[in-house]
């Protein structure tokens, strides 16, 4: 024969808070989430649910058992105990599977619970956090710029300010919660009798109901529309990285807290220059007597867009190769995170003419005769 009391670690005399504590220690204790084992947290609560019924335990003290069985149910709650708290709150193995435990200790401990609804209910009606994309050009990238964005999401209601009701309207408790922004059910397991706690399906949580509802948002405080809004794209920013903008997402409901709005920055590709990090690359063609003379060329710089074309000259020596690279310093795009600039590198590519004149070929014949004997 079991011993409740034994199971519990209390004397046979126990008050009823005495009980709670108990019960409350050992769950937390054995509870299958935390590591313990199902079938002694299933023991612990069998024990609490006797001794804790006065009448179960008369009947356990007489005659060493409960005669309508052990798993009646809880009969009181117990005050001032958040059990989401408690990390209560997810099946597990063996006879519990498949059991959902918050929705059974949602309202385990009265009144506490109605409270934490109410205090929740806030972030309950949060808008959404939006995610869109965002394509720029690489001067916008490297220099900045200010965009203009539309996207379709739930915004505020100015008819109502996001109250959803009618401004010559009033609010009302609402006759199905009474004023608790909760309604209660009561559910029936292998546990016992339990009170499920819910939001209130017709106030949504406020416990008020308005008078009027809004006629523009029909009591939502929000409605579907087209958002605009000016972006400043960061000097530096990278292909694929994010803008946050705090609150300017999805409108929350009934004045619930406003959603972020997450900007994905894509990069078009450049008909001149190719990114690598913050250096700059590009390809400049020559001619073979420049390669093997040496010369000096004009080469573009990634200017702002709009403003004048600016260009550097590049040193080319004599006997450059095909493939060669050389770089100018400073001339890429500006850190984003720390102070200086990126450089650009230039690939030299020796463009060779199809054709040429008999007496050009004439005089590579020469020039090629000449390097086999400088060789």
């Amino acid at each position: 024969m079991k011993n409740y009391y034994d199971i519990l670690g209390i004397s046979r005399d126990a008050s009823q808070e005495e009980i709670k504590r108990a019960f409350y220690k050992l769950a937390h204790k054995y509870h299958p989430d935390k590591g313990g084992n199902p079938q002694q947290f299933k023991e612990i609560n069998e024990a609490y649910q006797v001794l804790f019924n006065k009448e179960k335990r008369a009947q356990y003290d007489k005659f060493g058992r409960v005669f309508e069985g052990a798993g009646a149910g809880f009969q009181e709650g117990f005050p001032g105990f958040d059990w989401q708290s408690a990390d209560f709150q997810r099946p597990f193995g063996s006879s519990f599977e498949n059991f959902d435990f918050s929705d059974i200790f949602s309202d385990f401990f009265g009144g506490a619970a109605t409270a934490t609804k109410k205090r929740k209910a806030t972030y309950q009606n949060k808008g959404r956090h939006i995610e869109v994309k965002l394509e720029i050009n690489l001067e916008e990238a490297a220099f900045g710029a200010r965009k203009d964005i539309s996207f379709k999401t739930y915004l505020v209601c100015e008819h109502c300010q996001g109250k959803g009701y009618e401004p010559d309207s009033k609010l009302k408790e609402c006759s199905s919660c009474n004023g608790e922004g909760v309604t209660r059910q009561v559910r029936r397991t292998f546990f016992g009798e339990f009170t499920q706690i819910i939001e209130c399906p017709k106030c949504k949580g406020r416990g008020k109901m308005p008078e009027k509802p809004c006629k523009v948002c029909g009591g939502d405080g929000r409605y579907y529309g087209n958002k605009e809004i000016k972006v400043d794209i960061p000097v530096g920013i990278r292909d694929g990285e994010t803008i946050r903008i705090r609150k300017e997402g999805e409108a929350g409901i009934l004045g619930g807290l406003t959603g972020d709005l997450y900007i994905r920055v894509l990069i078009k590709s450049h008909p001149v220059f190719e990114r690598k990090g913050d250096d700059l690359h590009l390809t400049l063609l020559i001619s073979f007597t420049e390669a093997v003379l040496g010369s000096k060329k004009e080469v573009a710089i990634l200017n702002p867009s709009g403003a004048k074309e600016k260009k550097v000259f590049l040193k080319i020596p004599s006997g450059t190769e095909s493939g060669e690279i050389f770089r100018i310093r400073g001339k890429g795009i500006k850190h984003f995170d720390a102070p200086g600039q990126g450089d650009l590198y230039v690939k030299v590519k020796i463009k060779t003419p199809k054709k040429v004149s008999a007496k050009a070929k004439e005089l590579l014949e020469k020039l090629g005769e000449e390097m086999e004997e400088g060789e």
